[in-house]
């Protein structure tokens, strides 16, 4: 019997012994049961058998077990299954472990079988390998896609969630410095309680931003008329506060007018200049540089030091 026509017609203990090695998985989340278990099994099972079927060239051969198969319009059934697993508390060790004893357990099954005749068990075999490798690949990428959206959503649950008492905080350490009868010592604590919330309150910030461009939204704008030389002039001198050692020039010329985010940019000069602090070499000279024609605006930082790999360039801005 050739292996598609097996697994079409011994579904059930193919299906049992999935359901076997399934049980075997320990995760943190409640035990399944047999439909839980079985998760997509039986539709991951048929599509393997039907594309076992399917005629395709030498070409199609190569590119599906290069993994270079075309995408399906819909979601197929590996995908589904990946998705599902990982909210039954499966790592994708675990899910991948699922294929291996599936691949296993189906050529045992076939092979133990007295067949009429054998001439076709070495293709069928690359054939059924190149589709549970298909559907493989599926799960895994389906997979890594859902942690990751998962991420970006707690992300930005987190982000938002936080927001809340770190008002409240802020509001009462305000109202605590603006109480005349404190004693010194306790205004300087209610100082700084107030210093560091503001900046756990930028923290949480940028990590709503984050999540924001994550997850497709953009990262949120308030452009209005501004003068690039003041805020990076500001920039220059807070980060020479906070590194007396850094020998930081700043050169300016015409004045860069244009709408911008006044506190975006700041973050991109703060970014770049304390990137060159961090890992240039602090006893050579750091030169900033800004310039205007008119029309565009040109922001340098200069700085000497271990050149970066050029294997890192093409993340920098990842």
């Amino acid at each position: 019997m050739r292996l598609s026509s097996f697994i079409f017609s011994n579904l059930e203990p193919i299906l049992q012994s999935w359901e076997d090695f399934a049980r075997t998985v320990i995760t943190p989340m409640p035990a399944l049961d047999t439909a839980g278990l079985r998760n997509h099994a039986e539709q991951i099972l048929k599509a393997v058998a039907v594309d076992m079927r399917t005629s395709q060239t030498t070409q199609q051969q190569i590119d599906k077990s290069q993994g270079l198969a075309p995408v399906a319009e819909d979601e197929t059934a590996a995908q589904s299954h990946a998705v599902i697993r990982l909210t039954d508390g499966f790592t994708l060790d675990q899910m991948v472990s699922e294929y291996r004893a599936l691949r296993s357990s189906v050529l045992r099954l076939w092979l133990a079988r007295e067949r009429a005749d054998d001439e076709h068990d070495v293709t069928d075999i690359i054939r059924f390998n190149e589709a549970i490798d298909q559907a493989l690949v599926e799960s895994i990428a389906a997979f890594d896609q859902a942690v990751e959206t998962t991420r970006k959503r707690v992300l930005g649950v987190l982000g938002h969630d936080l927001r809340s008492p770190l008002g409240a905080v802020l509001m009462a350490s305000e109202l605590l410095r603006k109480k005349t009868t404190l004693e010194q010592h306790d205004l300087v604590l209610a100082t700084q309680i107030w210093t560091s919330v503001n900046r756990a309150n930028a923290m949480v910030n940028d990590l709503l931003d984050l999540a924001r461009s994550n997850l497709g939204t953009g990262m949120p704008l308030a452009l209005e008329a501004t003068e690039l030389n003041g805020i990076c002039r500001s920039v220059v001198d807070e980060i020479r506060t906070g590194h007396p050692a850094a020998q930081i020039s700043f050169q300016e010329e015409a004045p860069a007018r244009g709408r911008f985010d006044p506190a975006r940019i700041a973050q991109v000069f703060a970014n770049l200049i304390g990137n060159a602090v961090r890992h240039g070499e602090l006893r050579k000279p750091i030169h900033v540089g800004l310039k205007c024609d008119g029309l565009t605006a040109t922001f340098s930082v200069h700085n000497r030091g271990e050149p970066i790999p050029a294997s890192a360039i093409p993340y920098l801005f990842t």
